[in-house]
């Protein structure tokens, strides 16, 4: 402790040294001669500063194009929703907007930089006001800010808003998030989620279904998500702990998952994941990908280690919030099919009601180290019949 404080003490000397040593300087200002050890900038100090300006901006330009050369290829492709396309434009509009926005104003910045640099006896010209240009220069912002906030609310009202003919033939699930996993739970026959509290949590009753409700009974829980392509879905997130964010990036979707309240969102898939498979960029993608893991696997191997598996693509759900040590991990699969797959594969699927009953029914292991519980003795009457035949044996 003693060190650092020396140290400290030191830097603090250092640095009042320092600014002592500046004022010094600032006060020779007045009898300094203008010559090239000067603190006051030269011509030829505004000169170089103007070309590194211009030199500058080239560097914008430059990283830009290469960022969208290099990097491009990044951006989502196939949106795979039914509101992913307006969203895409959304976002593409707003992009176009900011790249030209910014191609102007950082020319124009650096430009003026370099134009008016400053040049031994010329003076700036004092330009008051102008409410002509003030008014172009204002106006035109309002007009394409306003433009784009009008756009966005549009769109957003569309993606948002579900009409109640949709509701009726929806497919509502519960999307149930905790650290660091998912799990999910679709509506039964009855079309309703039955309600749900973490104070029901109790053994395989791991999202907190209340089974007193009659809705729930027949809930249905699954670890995967299957979504049948053309349907429209009714996402209602829960959280068991923290804050957490459903982040489905190929169905352009994402909403916060908030402890203590029921957020929604919907969607309608519009692309199998088999026809997602076959999307060009996908399988350009997914190339890349398995190159980068075969170079590892030769590495691995060489080592005396397991290969790694090919990399084949789905769906994902993601948590789009730092949410804890293993956050990077928190996903689930996602299968999109045609309705008749998605139907056969819930049919399949046990409910919420009967995986509870079962887990009563079923007795319960010994804990390690514990004795099985004794067989339970025959009844008195068969004991005593076989004490008879035996005493007759022993008779004769």
């Amino acid at each position: 402790m003693t060190s650092l404080l020396v140290i400290a003490v030191l830097v603090l000397l250092g640095i009042a040294i320092w600014q002592l040593t500046k004022i010094f300087h600032l006060t020779q200002i007045g009898a300094a001669t203008y010559n090239e050890n000067s603190e006051v900038a030269t011509d030829r100090d505004n000169s170089v500063n103007g070309y590194l300006m211009f030199g500058f901006l080239g560097f914008i330009y430059v990283f830009t194009i290469y960022a969208l050369i290099e990097w491009g290829h990044f951006a989502l492709g196939t949106p795979a929703s039914a509101h992913g396309p307006q969203y895409d434009s959304l976002m593409a509009t707003s992009m176009w907007l900011i790249f030209i926005t910014q191609t102007i104003t950082q020319f124009l910045l650096h430009y003026f930089a370099f134009k008016y640099r400053g040049k031994k006896g010329k003076v700036a010209f004092y330009y008051a006001d102008n409410d002509k240009l003030e008014f172009i220069w204002t106006i035109i912002p309002v007009i394409v800010l306003a433009g784009l906030i009008l756009y966005g609310l549009y769109a957003w009202t569309n993606i948002m808003f579900i009409d109640e003919e949709a509701k009726e033939d929806a497919i509502y699930v519960e999307v149930y998030a905790k650290q660091f996993s998912w799990e999910v739970r679709y509506a039964g026959k009855d079309g309703k989620l039955g309600k749900a509290n973490v104070r029901y949590i109790e053994g395989v009753n791991t999202m907190g279904v209340d089974m007193g409700d009659a809705n729930a009974q027949d809930d249905i829980p699954a670890g995967e998500l299957h979504l049948p392509k053309g349907k429209q879905i009714i996402f209602k997130f829960r959280s068991q702990d923290v804050l957490h964010s459903a982040y489905m990036p190929h169905f352009r979707a994402q909403m916060n998952v908030v402890p203590g309240m029921v957020t929604q969102f919907g969607f309608v898939p519009t692309v199998t994941t088999d026809d997602m498979r076959q999307d060009a960029a996908i399988m350009k993608k997914v190339a890349n990908i398995n190159e980068i893991r075969s170079k590892k696997s030769a590495e691995l191997v060489a080592k005396g280690e397991s290969p790694l598996e090919p990399y084949t693509f789905d769906y994902l759900l993601l948590c789009n919030k730092i949410c804890g040590a293993s956050h990077y991990n928190m996903q689930m699969k996602i299968v999109v099919e045609d309705e008749a797959t998605f139907n056969k594969w819930l049919s399949e699927k046990k409910t919420l009601a009967a995986t509870v009953k079962e887990s009563k029914e079923k007795p319960a292991a010994p804990a390690e180290g514990e004795a099985a519980p004794a067989a339970k003795p025959a009844d008195s009457a068969a004991v005593k019949t076989d004490s008879t035949m035996v005493a007759q044996v022993i008779k004769k």
